[in-house]
């Protein structure tokens, strides 16, 4: 009679939702870029995607944690690198052409992030077993990174914050808040794969290096910086009679743009493994049952 009493409640158990889902760990791969002061077409500045140069798309990578906090909201924990870059030989603007100024930056990121869920088929093939899923989520959070510009100079690649090339001493660890959406499949309960687009506002205009005037090289406190702040390109001025002669290119004239704070972006594939756990109420209610029996537990998968 105690064996049926036992057994009945382990059936039970699917209904009252003992058995959770909440955390799941995982990786993700993909390709970053970024919008600041170098790329473009002809014309000026323009916002979000438009300025980008997709020839300088470079890659990015991370690890993640997302615990479930509510059946539509989840909170993700991320560690990512990414590299981005940028380089005015590729844009048709001819200001920032005959700048002729390069950068690559690699950036490590530590985000924290709330995903709204707003789409679900909690289903995926009708099986009535519920084992595989589909969710359409958008996301917002905030991060801290660590930005390093490097520019190269005959083959060397040098640290461009510590050359100060504009005469300004800014800080390589800033603020960034990650917005975006993304999208997951799970199957059988344990694995997911998806894909997420994921911007950065940043508060700073230094992810290139570039944001003000020319400085006076007195006040670059080396000679690398001082050929790193002015590569201006006279060739670039030949075939238009209409664009400064690179002369003005000079202390105090401008070489970046303030007003636009920098940002970068990922498009990543993203893969993770869902960790099977007991609610709170279960553990604190009915773990005490199964102490000291040699009764084998069923396994149970609940709606996850």
């Amino acid at each position: 009679m105690q064996r049926i009493l036992y057994s009945l409640f382990l059936l039970a158990l699917p209904s009252l939702g003992f058995s959770q889902y909440y955390w799941e760990v995982g990786g993700s791969l993909g390709a970053s870029n970024y919008l600041g002061e170098m790329g473009g077409e002809e014309n000026t500045r323009k916002d979000f995607i438009a300025d980008l140069k997709f020839e300088k798309t470079k890659f990015a990578a991370g690890a993640f944690v997302r615990y479930k906090a509510h059946p539509v909201i989840s909170v993700k924990g991320a560690l990512n690198y990414c590299r981005i870059a940028g380089d005015d030989a590729l844009s048709t603007n001819p200001g920032r052409n005959g700048r002729n100024l390069s950068f690559r930056n690699d950036i490590f990121e530590l985000s924290c992030e709330g995903e709204y869920f707003f789409y679900e088929i909690n289903d995926l093939g009708h099986t009535y077993r519920y084992r595989n899923n589909f969710r359409l989520y958008g996301f917002l959070g905030v991060a801290g990174f660590f930005s390093n510009p490097k520019a190269n100079l005959n083959g060397t690649w040098y640290a461009l914050q510590p050359l100060k090339t504009e005469a300004v001493d800014y800080s390589r660890i800033g603020v960034a808040i990650p917005s975006g959406i993304g999208l997951y499949f799970t199957i059988e309960k344990k694995y997911r794969i998806g894909w997420e687009l994921g911007w950065r506002k940043t508060f700073t205009d230094y992810l290139d290096d570039v944001s003000t005037v020319y400085a006076d090289p007195q006040d670059i406190p080396t000679v690398t910086g001082i050929q790193l702040a002015n590569r201006t390109d006279p060739n670039a001025f030949k075939s238009n009679s209409e664009i400064p002669h690179p002369n003005n290119y000079k202390p105090g004239s401008k070489r970046g743009d303030p007003s636009h704070k920098d940002a970068y972006f990922f498009s990543t594939i993203n893969g993770s493994y869902v960790i099977r756990g007991r609610s709170k109420f279960y553990r604190s209610k009915y773990s005490h049952i199964f102490k000291g029996k040699k009764y084998k537990k069923r396994k149970i998968r609940a709606k996850f």
